[in-house]
């Protein structure tokens, strides 16, 4: 897979070095007007990024979550933390109220000494029976037999009645000991829901429905969303790339996991101001979440917002400045580049380092920098000749307003009416209309190809 997208990318440097071999334009005056001309300069850093690397939004998170529910019989009296909080094993979250724990262990405990009191009470009442029974005469020895068998099924009930006392007392003991919820892991805090049940999330979401959720620090992973456009751009077990926004040489390496479908958000968004809601659900798409499985996750930040591209090898070949060798002459001897240096053309010497063979680029090591703007060597190009950035200037009709004639050098090999036609010899009008409308189309037709 990887070998595939260099294959791609190289290709798509092909093209685009081929484009801007035709970017080379002269733009001649009519009448009295000195010709001028002009030579399409690029920037070295867009050949960089030349792969054509589409590139989703990432945030990094936690790989385990812990998620606290509250007990929903009881009443919480203190949150002792918020969103984005650092906490420890064994930090304190939140306290429940033991009030009314209190007066129930109260109240079972005096339940408890009044079963103790029935339960010596029916132990003597049985013993003395027992003593009065040898006693009896016979014709009453059934009397007392029932009467010793009644009050020893009470005293049965009151001894159940006094252990499901005791575990009562000692689960609100328990209660009233553990009043306080402590975290079980370190980590921090996402979000915490207040009582009435709205959470506030470090994050901007509320898809928890946890009282607290604390996210684990150490092992990280990066959380991206796809749409119905581009969903088929993930395959799960596919290398990826993280790169981070404010420094773009530092990246990370992982491996994207398959798609979850199964917890879609919808994205709504009106482009107009008071748009109708027709207009707003034209907008709207399902977005799903995605994950990039890190091999490393060290120096990365949780929280941290990050860029997420597929990984084409280029991350991991040598940082530095990197150019198509379409754009170096004399590769053999004395390599030089077209460089543009206040406005026109220099022609600059370069040294050479390490060749990529699959995207078909030099690594400089001196003579350009990733700001220059480079053009591609031509012959008819010398020093001191003026540059433009914009490759549109050739065809968008500014030049032709102004009394310029446009001409595709080098890739029809047109040269201008006055130097092909000499005196007296007749117009072919015809001809040179195809051979114009053609030159326009082909300039067109680089300008209008997409960005790679």
């Amino acid at each position: 897979m990887d070998k595939k997208y260099k294959i791609i990318g190289g290709i798509c440097g092909a093209v685009c070095i081929g484009g801007i071999a035709a970017g080379i334009f002269f733009v001649r005056g009519t009448g009295e007007k000195e010709a001028e001309e002009l030579a399409y300069v690029m920037s070295v850093s867009s050949m960089n990024d030349m792969s054509g690397t589409q590139r989703l939004a990432g945030v990094v998170e936690s790989q385990k979550t812990l998620e606290i529910q509250k007990d929903s019989q009881r009443e919480v009296k203190e949150v002792l933390v918020k969103a984005g909080d650092d906490v420890e094993v064994g930090t304190p979250l939140f306290t429940y109220d033991t009030a009314s724990l209190e007066m129930d262990i109260q109240q079972a405990r005096l339940d408890l000494e009044r079963a103790d009191s029935e339960m010596a009470n029916l132990q003597a009442q049985i013993q003395q029976l027992e003593k009065e029974k040898k006693d009896a005469p016979e014709e009453e020895q059934f009397s007392y037999t029932t009467q010793i068998q009644s009050a020893q099924m009470d005293l049965k009930k009151s001894e159940y009645d006094k252990k499901a006392k005791e575990v009562e007392i000692n689960r609100l003991q328990s209660q009233i000991d553990n009043s306080t919820v402590t975290s079980e892991m370190k980590g921090v805090v996402k979000s915490v829901q207040n009582q009435e049940q709205t959470s506030t999330n470090m994050y901007g979401d509320s898809s928890s429905q946890a009282f607290i959720t604390i996210l684990a620090t150490g092992e990280y992973r990066v959380k991206g969303r796809v749409n119905e456009q581009n969903i088929g751009e993930i395959v799960e077990g596919q290398k990826a790339v993280v790169r981070s926004r404010v420094d773009e040489d530092q990246v990370w390496t992982g491996t994207y996991s398959a798609v979850d479908t199964k917890n879609p958000q919808n994205n709504s968004s009106s482009m107009y101001y008071g748009g109708s809601s027709e207009d707003s659900a034209q907008t709207t798409s399902t977005s799903y979440p995605f994950y990039v499985d890190l091999d490393s996750s060290q120096g990365l930040l949780l929280g941290q917002h990050v860029y997420i591209e597929h990984d084409t090898g280029m991350a991991q070949r040598e940082p530095g400045v990197w150019l198509n060798e379409a754009f170096i002459g004399d590769l053999n001897k004395k390599p030089y580049v077209w460089v543009e240096e206040e406005g026109a053309l220099e022609k600059r010497t370069v040294v050479l380092g390490t060749y990529d063979g699959e995207m078909m680029q030099y690594k400089i090591e001196d003579g350009v920098e990733n700001g220059d703007y480079v053009a591609y060597p031509q012959d008819f190009l010398k020093e001191g000749m003026k540059t433009t950035h914009d490759p549109a200037q050739a065809s968008d009709g500014s030049m032709e307003e102004s009394g310029g004639e446009e001409i595709l050098q080098e890739e029809t090999g047109e040269i201008s009416e006055e130097e092909a036609l000499p005196e007296g010899a007749e117009e072919i009008t015809g001809e040179e209309t195809t051979q114009e409308e053609t030159s326009e189309e082909i300039i067109e037709g680089e300008d209008s190809s997409p960005e790679l």
